[in-house]
């Protein structure tokens, strides 16, 4: 009986360290991988069979957990090696989500250029809670890395002190559940740096869009190239990130090949990962 006891343990510790060692070879190959592009932003893409198609070349990717991604899902692309980040819309609401005639009373006004979209008060108690307990504890339960905080130019269109307080207190608690990307955000993030001297406590990185592109239509997806002073200050707001040790990322809109080159050139030199699309609806 003890022989058999000692053949048995030696039998369990030896499919134990296989199972390890397949873990880690696995792991490691994952983590081997070469991905063709550092960053892909797919927010209008769903979850399906052809979603992982279009994910398969980048490394890093952002997405809108919200489209019927799974926790599973969200395993499988970990395991293929991706970062992944999930689309949050903290500063305003869009018509379409389920939750919208629940917060449609603290709504501020329609949002240019996006008609099915409303500035949402930041302020408000109640949004806070739906944004720090609800909505980014279900997105981050999926296993994504981290989040991608959208419409914090709502400290742009409202500015004071208010907003101010609420964009902060939400940037802060979403930062202690996961890493977060935020998109655009100059005023704030740029106030916010000046009184604090540090980013640390709201960001890991900045996805800054249209530095050197710009939108003409947003129905046709017609696209131009940027002023050059607008593309200096985003250049300006991007060195401010990078002096700050945080992750730099641009998100351009574009069909011209050599504006294509010009950005791919500008980041191969300044270290910035960038994503370039020729749809808005980044699908």
């Amino acid at each position: 009986m003890k022989k058999k006891f000692i053949i048995s343990k030696l039998l369990i510790f030896s499919l134990m360290i296989c199972f390890v060692l397949g873990s880690l070879r696995f792991n490691v190959n994952a983590a081997k991988k070469k991905f063709a592009y550092d960053y892909g932003v797919f927010l209008s893409v769903n979850s399906g069979k052809s979603a992982f198609k279009k994910f398969k070349d980048y490394k890093t990717i952002v997405i809108d957990v919200q489209n019927g991604f799974l926790s599973k899902d969200i395993k499988k692309l970990k395991k293929q090696g991706h970062k992944v980040y999930s689309y949050i819309n903290v500063g305003a609401i869009e018509n379409y989500r389920d939750y919208y005639k629940s917060y449609e009373d603290i709504t501020l006004g329609v949002y240019e250029n996006w008609p099915d979209e409303k500035w949402v008060n930041v302020h408000d108690e109640k949004w806070q809670r739906f944004i720090l307990d609800d909505l980014s504890s279900k997105i981050i339960s999926t296993g994504v890395d981290g989040f991608f905080v959208d419409n914090i130019d709502v400290y742009y269109q409202y500015h004071n002190d208010d907003i101010y307080s609420g964009v902060e207190t939400i940037l802060k608690g979403l930062k202690k559940k996961g890493k977060v990307i935020i998109n655009g955000g100059d005023t704030f993030v740029t106030e916010y740096y000046d009184k604090n001297r540090s980013l640390n406590d709201i960001l890991d990185g900045v996805n800054q869009e249209t530095v050197f592109s710009r939108i003409i239509d947003y129905d046709k997806d017609k696209f131009g190239k940027n002023s050059s002073l607008d593309a200096k200050y985003f250049k300006k707001y991007m060195k401010l990130v990078k002096k700050c040790r945080k992750k730099c990322y641009l998100l351009e809109y574009t069909k011209d090949k050599n504006l294509s080159n010009k950005i791919q050139k500008y980041c191969k030199k300044k270290g910035y990962k960038y994503y370039i699309s020729d749809k808005l609806d980044l699908s």
